[in-house]
């Protein structure tokens, strides 16, 4: 296996204190990634526990496999999406669980690899699906939506300012040639900026929100994102939680609203009113929790 940069899981500590494990327990990691959290909930609920772990990535999954190897039949690897949790559950004839965590957003394993297409800090062609078996890549949707369709796809999903001028470039520069590669979208990205904008205001890279919401079109992660969180909820035991851990406003619109309308109908009780953010000390030593929040709920 080549030299691999583990995804550091994002407040750990709190995941662990809020999930309440104990020995026994059948628990859900439905964002698997390479087993940051999961190598720590499985030590907790052992001996009797069981821990099921769901990724769409399937090299991640692999990844995973080795780390968790010594814990043999005490987990679980499905390769699947969590918005079909309930499915993949009843497909291991389990009816409810302990606890379930989602860490949503995309892992450090992910962004290195170049050949994925994740980050545009390297060179790589255009993909960015997490389930490689997927139909629709970033390719597909950079070059064949309209000027129109790309503009509102860069707002909606990357609430991103300079949507109409990035969308405009794009086609322009799409008709010479096709955009196949991570670098040409953020150059059309970074030039579509205005550049008195480009480093006064903008904290981030300019390319950063146009990426965020390519990747999210791909894999349709808010799609998905409500309809797995009631999934989850009706699958818990009472008192069982669950966590969620968002790392964009869209995320966690949706997860605070998913809480609410669960809470109004009487199936759980919000256990943190405001999200839970990193402590500074973790946001230093772990730069990519920086815009993590976290917020919980338990089953009535």
């Amino acid at each position: 296996m080549p030299d691999i940069k583990f995804h550091t899981p994002v407040m750990l500590r709190e995941v662990l204190e809020y999930l309440d494990l104990e020995p026994g327990e059948v628990i859900v990691d439905a964002t698997l990634g390479t087993a940051g959290h999961a190598l720590s909930i499985i030590e907790r609920i052992l001996p009797g526990g069981r821990l099921v772990a769901l990724d769409r990535d399937k090299a991640s999954i692999e990844v995973a496999r080795s780390r968790l190897s010594e814990f043999g039949s005490a987990i679980e690897l499905v390769h699947g999406s969590f918005v079909d949790i309930d499915k993949l559950l009843e497909n291991l004839k389990i009816r409810k669980v302990d606890g379930v965590l989602f860490d949503l957003g995309i892992s450090s394993f992910q962004l290195q690899d170049p050949e994925r297409g994740f980050s545009f800090q390297s060179e790589g062609p255009l993909d960015m699906r997490m389930d490689r078996d997927s139909y629709i890549s970033a390719y597909d949707l950079v070059n064949n939506l309209s000027e129109e369709e790309f503009s509102t796809l860069l707002w909606n999903f990357g609430e991103e300012r300079w949507h109409n001028r990035i969308a405009r470039l794009l086609v322009q520069e799409r008709s010479k040639e096709p955009i196949a590669t991570t670098l040409q979208l953020v150059n059309i990205a970074a030039r579509a900026v205005p550049v008195r904008y480009r480093h006064r205001h903008y904290r981030i890279h300019p390319a950063t929100r146009t990426f965020q919401a390519v990747r999210i079109a791909v894999n349709r992660e808010l799609e998905i994102l409500e309809g797995a969180v009631n999934k989850a909820i009706a699958l818990l035991e009472k008192k069982a939680r669950i966590c969620v851990i968002s790392f964009h406003s869209l995320e966690d619109r949706i997860v605070k609203f998913a809480f609410r309308k669960a809470e109004s109908e009487g199936f759980i009780n919000i256990l943190t009113p405001k999200p839970l953010t990193p402590s500074q000390s973790e946001v230093e030593a772990n730069s990519a929790s920086r815009s993590s929040k976290l917020r919980v709920a338990e089953r009535i």
